[in-house]
């Protein structure tokens, strides 16, 4: 109880108040003889990996953001804890239940490295295309359930002088992920699982085809915001917030985010990526799973401590914490229950809710992460028009093909 603990939290689109409280009002109380060294940080990889090398990382990491820790590198060398006991330990405040049955079923699968738990998911994500409802009710437009209507609208927007649509080009992985990645998914979901499962000819498969001639439409229409390649994410979440574009591709993360540049009546909402056709997935079917993983590393001096801290914050305390300051869902079970935090935080309840059991998150961008960031490159160039569907293809078909012939690198599969 009176061993030191140190915390690290990536301090990003969600902020950190929600560790801080955990720190000061939960731990800090619990075992107050405790000291914890705390510090919300960015670029984690950059930072920590040395600590991991010197064999005296923290206890207890929040390891999300750009510039993260290989989490799948870390499972490989032995570096991370064993969650066993603490899935099962009992609840800090659900009567009766473990800590495992107090989690959202599905969200910690992305956790999961060969039957063991390295990883606890804190985030209930959902990913998809944001708009402003207020705006669209404005102007008559409903939000299009086919990428069909989708270019007609696009069409329409486009000729009042707004763009249609805006990315960030300096971290691609938003477009490909929320959009290119679901529309594959949701087009033919055996395709995906043969893409992250590195099945020969994956990415030449015709979902692969089908969702980049869609996603090409957006430059080659001139349906992107002039310039979006040079912006990062907060560039691209302002021009969108001003009006510049109606359309943009992100996580539930995004109302926190931005929480201080939010026009007022400007009513987020979250939707799924409009349908191709043929796809064998209905429109409702969105992406959505447990993300901002937490670890405990190994080599930790108090591995036990940094157990215990996660145990408080995935609590129905804890949760709710978190959704009041960040307007987000939590992975345990019922800690939204009769909050009213506005539309983005009701929509992404919504769109959970109407996909049902049709939700997915990609982990080959995890698993594998020079390979991940190879696709997004490549998506990159893809849309500014200096590489066609068939080099994207060819391109990241031969990395997939040198990622499986590399025997250095553990493989991971799912069914």
């Amino acid at each position: 109880p009176s061993a030191p603990l140190d915390v690290v939290i990536f301090k990003g689109g969600f902020g950190d108040e929600y560790a801080i409280y955990v720190n000061e009002n939960m731990y800090g109380v619990l075992y107050p003889d405790a000291q914890i060294t705390y510090a919300g940080i960015q670029r984690l990889g950059e930072q920590l990996q040395p600590r991991f090398v010197a064999g005296n990382p923290p206890d207890v990491i929040d390891n999300s953001g750009a510039g993260n820790l290989d989490n799948a590198a870390l499972v490989a060398e032995g570096q991370l804890a064993d969650l066993a006991d603490l899935m099962a330990a009992p609840s800090y405040d659900t009567e009766g239940a473990t800590f495992a049955e107090t989690l959202v079923p599905g969200s910690q699968e992305s956790g999961i490295f060969d039957g063991t738990q390295y990883l606890l998911n804190w985030a209930l994500s959902a990913y998809g295309v944001w708009y402003s409802s207020t705006y669209m009710e404005e102007n008559g437009y409903e939000y299009p359930q086919t990428w069909d209507e989708m270019m007609a609208l696009c069409e329409e927007i486009s000729a009042s002088g707004v763009a249609p649509w805006v990315t960030t080009g300096v971290h691609p992985q938003y477009i490909r992920q929320f959009v290119f990645d679901q529309m594959v998914w949701k087009n033919d979901p055996q395709a995906m699982l043969n893409i992250e499962n590195l099945e020969p000819e994956a990415w030449r498969a015709p979902a692969v085809t089908a969702s980049l001639e869609a996603l090409s439409q957006l430059a080659e229409g001139g349906y992107l915001l002039a310039g979006w390649e040079g912006l990062d994410h907060i560039q691209s979440q302002n021009e969108w917030l001003q009006g510049r574009a109606v359309f943009l591709p992100c996580g539930t993360w995004l109302e926190n985010e931005m929480s201080d540049s939010i026009p007022e009546d400007f009513n987020m909402v979250l939707a799924p990526t409009p349908s191709l056709a043929n796809d064998q997935l209905p429109f409702p079917s969105i992406f959505a799973g447990g993300g901002e993983p937490f670890i405990v590393p190994s080599q930790g001096a108090n591995v036990q401590g940094g157990k215990e801290w996660i145990r408080l914050l995935f609590s129905k305390e804890g949760g709710r914490v978190f959704s009041e300051l960040t307007r987000s869902l939590s992975t345990v079970v019922g800690s939204g229950e009769g909050l009213d935090l506005g539309t983005a935080f009701a929509s992404t309840q919504e769109a959970i809710a109407a996909a049902g059991e049709n939700t997915y998150v990609t982990r080959y961008q995890d698993w594998y992460t020079e390979f991940g960031d190879e696709v997004k490159n490549q998506l990159a160039e893809l849309l500014q028009m200096r590489i066609s569907i068939e080099d994207f293809q060819n391109n990241v078909q031969d990395a997939a093909d040198f990622l499986r012939d590399d025997d250095s690198i553990p493989k991971y599969t799912r069914g």
